[in-house]
């Protein structure tokens, strides 16, 4: 299995009682936060795109629309939504 390339940074504001959970959580699973938010975006990219991730597919080729499901898609959309 490749590993991953892990140079590009992901800033995200939310709630300091909700982050202070996440870590704990984190912790009670003997994962960092990292780890976790990766999985998490793993698992969204697979969903949205109907097949499983590969490192070697890192590109920024935008998946069809054919293999995405309902819901959006666009950084508009996804903007809105607050974690």
């Amino acid at each position: 299995m490749t590993l991953e390339v892990r140079t590009a940074r992901l800033t995200i504001l939310v709630d300091p009682r909700k982050k202070a959970l996440f870590e704990r959580l984190c912790a009670e699973e003997d994962a960092t936060p990292s780890q976790v938010i990766r999985r998490l975006l793993r698992r969204y990219i697979e969903d949205r795109t109907g097949r499983p991730w590969a490192p070697s597919e890192q590109s920024n080729r935008h998946p069809s629309r054919s293999n995405m499901r309902r819901g959006g898609g666009s950084a508009k959309s996804a903007s809105r939504g607050r974690v």
